[in-house]
């Protein structure tokens, strides 16, 4: 007769015990974390390595996610080499450049002179008719704290002094020479990313364990697909939706229409919340100029969001990324409060990716827990009573 082994409560409930371990890991995990906070300052030449080389692989990363699906299908439909693919796109691309720089720069530029060579008098007006509104009556109370906050900016006027002055100087010095160096490097690396980018999944997929580098080649095509598509699809989408602001603007006669059409482009790549910011400085325009311009700026804005809506996120972006509108709004709100616009620009993407990885190991838990396997037990029928 076989005798069961006594139990024990210390093998049965923290060595062999699966959700012990977890817990185990996970505040390994967060004390590792400590650590390195600690000796944060370790980091610190990684961290500026990384500030370093983020902004051209950035613009490359853009520009091969909307040239990589031309360069793959010439190479698998008519077997065109990728190198000569590349060079006819670097090509078109320096065309496109050049016109672009010749037509939209030097308008956007004068545009942009203008709005701040006049702004000074939006401002006034605008102040007069604020002030103007706040003596009304029934607006009364708004009345102390506007000139509260107006005594505010002056004061911040006047405090702004020279070595203010000079540390802007040297931010700004900064910026060109980063800008400089990101145009300089960013075609050499966008370059290779074309010509030897398929290869790079595979070399990754070899640091995995053997029986797990199909699953995780697997997981880094996703990843790779979620976030192409969703670049490709904003960068396409903001595209169009600058194209449909310039044309409405420019018919309704709007001042600096290219100008304010390039920024609601850019204010796109904010998802849900892009184009109503870009909607204020023309809002603001609209009403210093008059009452019919504000209405005309409206319905251009109710005819941009319908093309937008109705057919052309639709066609471009569709239902790829999967997400609730409430859980976007709520990953925007957090990453804004988190990490500013860049958080807010790169949340969506990272939330993506996050999700895969989440979704590929609670998969894995499944198939190898024994919490998830088992008969499944069905509740038993209730017999209904003479009352029923």
């Amino acid at each position: 007769m076989n005798q069961q082994p006594p139990k024990n409560v210390w093998r049965d409930w923290l060595v062999n015990n699966r959700f012990t371990i977890a817990m185990i890991n996970l505040l390994l995990f967060f004390l590792v974390i400590f650590v390195f906070n600690k000796i944060s300052f370790v980091l610190n030449p990684f961290w500026a390595f990384f500030n370093a080389i983020f902004p051209p692989l950035l613009l490359a990363g853009l520009q091969y996610y909307l040239m990589n699906p031309v360069v793959d299908f010439l190479q698998k439909r008519w077997h065109v080499p990728r190198t000569v693919t590349i060079t006819i796109l670097f090509v078109l691309f320096v065309l496109l450049l050049v016109w672009l720089l010749n037509w939209i720069v030097p308008i956007v530029q004068q545009q942009l002179q203008s709005l701040i060579k006049n702004w000074p008098r939006y401002w006034r007006d605008a102040q007069a008719t604020i002030q103007h509104a706040a003596h009304d009556p029934h607006l009364q109370y708004m009345h102390k704290d506007f000139n509260k906050a107006i005594s505010q900016v002056r004061k911040a006027f006047a405090n702004y002094d020279m070595g203010s002055a000079m540390s802007s100087i040297n931010s700004a010095v900064s910026v060109v020479t980063m800008t400089f160096m990101t145009l300089l490097t960013a075609p050499f690396v966008l370059f290779f990313m074309l010509k030897d980018g398929h290869q790079l999944r595979p070399a990754i997929a070899k640091f995995a364990p053997a029986r797990f580098q199909a699953s995780f080649s697997k997981l880094l095509g996703d990843i790779n697909q979620a976030v192409a598509q969703y670049v490709r699809g904003q960068l396409i989408v903001a595209f169009w939706v600058a194209v449909m602001f310039g044309v409405g603007y420019s018919l309704i006669g709007q001042s600096y229409a290219i100008l304010l059409a390039v920024i609601a482009g850019l204010c796109n790549l904010i998802p849900y919340f892009g184009t109503f910011i870009a909607m204020i400085p023309s809002l603001v325009l609209a009403i210093m100029n008059s009452p019919m311009m504000l209405v005309k700026v409206l319905i251009v804005f109710a005819i941009e969001q319908t093309l937008e809506g109705r057919v052309i996120s639709p066609l471009v972006m569709g239902n790829k990324m999967k997400m609730h509108p409430v859980t976007t709004i709520l990953i925007l709100i957090g990453a804004s409060a988190v990490a500013g616009l860049w958080g807010v620009i790169f949340a969506i993407p990272v939330y993506a990716v996050i999700k895969i990885i989440v979704q590929r190991v609670f998969n894995y838990y499944q198939r190898v827990s024994s919490f998830y396997q088992g008969p499944i037990v069905a509740e038993p029928e209730r017999k209904p009573k003479k009352d029923d």
